[in-house]
């Protein structure tokens, strides 16, 4: 098992203290090592130094070794000529410094019996040789005072690191205890709420900013339900009211058999309405889940357009409207014909609707500048204002709710072409000039 804190201040106090303590223990043995290395250079050069002032001392004084000791000030040398000792000083036989440390590279240092270290240094010329050595001890007592000092240094800097991590990590974490909190208080009935954004730049404030982007499309998404779950319900009350009422009166009183045929043709209407619409909505439902499987096939949209029109003709004609299809051949996409011919029909569909008696509407296949091939569909009704543009394929809008519902529109034809065209990996564009009619254009993928 693993002893790993649950708070993240308490794991960035520990990385902060860890990666910290690492620090100064490097920089603790790197200072060691460099005060070492000096304070030995330094003793070496002061043993240059006296084995230079010995040799000059020595030839000044007409080779008297005796007069050396006293003119060179130096306690521990040794001078020796061909392997013979010359002369020796009373310390260096005293401490009985051993002969086979001077066969060693020099400068080094030599361990006495008693546990004095020595550093010793010797330079020849000729069959001359002079070795110098003196005590170490005031330099390895430096340093073990050095050693001592870092090593305290260490675990205080440590519990220091420690307590500051702690201290930083809950002030660098405010913001997210901040969010937290004010995220504990949204609920389904308060997401236009949002998260506090202390410095949008920050990495918390970025983070509260994806949150906040969230919760926005969750509001607009919870928006759109409630207006669909509204608008449905609505909906479906309307048909079954009208098959209600008119089965109520029909049971009032005795009828003859045309009556009641009327009675049952009317309810049959209401029933096929709910039928269409409950087709619809299951129909984007099945879009919403991705469950629409596109088949991709080459299609002559020209052949298919001018099927959907002729599908529709009887309606423009009931309207004294002209209906009129321009079809080069050979314009081609890769879709499922099926659904394409839905699109097209629920977008004529919705033009013989709006426009008025003895309009004109047109069907247009062509291909874009951008090489696209596309279905357009042109009429002369009322137009869309600029403020209904972006919602008029939201499901059961309706710029005019009144003429919609006198059209025996349910304001899903729009919702269900743009799904089936997306399925198709095609888009749906719209341009309107109110009073002037409309143009709503399907863009598919070439072959």
């Amino acid at each position: 098992m693993t002893l790993r804190p649950q708070s993240v201040r308490a794991r960035l106090a520990l990385w902060h203290a860890g990666v910290l303590t690492l620090i100064v223990c490097a920089f603790s043995g790197a200072v060691y090592a460099l005060v070492r290395a000096q304070l030995f250079r330094d003793l070496d050069a002061r043993l240059a130094r006296d084995v230079a002032t010995i040799e000059r001392t020595y030839r000044e004084a007409d080779y008297d070794l005796a007069e050396v000791e006293t003119r060179a000030g130096v306690e521990l040398f040794e001078v020796t000529n061909a392997g013979s000792v010359l002369y020796r000083t009373a310390a260096w036989t005293r401490i009985g410094l051993d002969r086979a440390a001077l066969t060693e590279a020099m400068p080094a240092t030599w361990s006495s019996p008693q546990g004095h270290s020595y550093r010793i240094e010797t330079r020849s010329w000729h069959e001359l040789r002079i070795a110098v050595a003196t005590d170490e001890a005031l330099t390895l007592r430096a340093l073990g005072r050095l050693a001592l000092i870092l090593a305290l240094g260490i675990p205080c800097a440590a519990i220091g690191a420690l307590a500051g991590g702690y201290l930083l990590a809950g002030r660098v974490l405010a913001p997210v205890g901040a969010m937290a909190r004010h995220a504990r208080r949204i609920t389904a009935e308060s997401l236009e709420a949002r998260l506090p954004v202390e410095d949008p730049r920050d990495e918390f404030g970025q983070l509260a900013g994806v949150f906040n982007d969230t919760l926005a499309r969750l509001h607009d998404a919870f928006e759109r339900l409630r207006r669909f779950t509204s608008d449905a319900s609505h909906e479906l009350r309307t048909p079954l009211t009208a098959m209600r009422s008119v089965g109520e009166v029909a049971l009032q009183g005795a009828r003859d058999p045309a009556a009641y045929r009327e009675v049952i043709g009317s309810m049959l209407e209401e029933v096929e309405r709910l039928t269409r619409l409950v087709e619809g909505l299951l129909l984007l439902t099945r879009a919403d889940a991705g469950r629409i499987q596109a088949a991709q096939a080459v299609v002559d949209l020209g052949a298919l357009a001018t099927s959907a029109a002729e599908h529709l003709r009887v309606l423009a004609e009931e309207k004294g409207q002209e209906l009129t299809v321009d079809a080069p051949p050979a314009v081609q996409a890769r879709c499922d014909p099926a659904l394409v011919r839905q699109g097209v029909v629920n977008l004529l569909d919705n033009a013989i609707k709006y426009t008025p008696q003895s309009g004109s509407i047109r069907v247009v296949v062509e291909v874009l500048p951008s090489g696209e091939p596309a279905v357009e569909v042109r009429d002369t009704g009322p137009g869309i204002a600029p403020a209904h543009l972006e919602r008029i394929f939201e499901r059961f809008y309706r710029v005019d709710a009144d003429r919609a519902r006198q059209a025996g529109g349910m304001g899903l034809g729009l919702a269900i072409a743009r799904s089936v065209i997306a399925a198709n990996g095609g888009r749906i564009e719209v341009e309107s000039t109110e009073g002037d009619g409309s143009v709503f254009r399907m863009v598919l993928p070439a072959v």
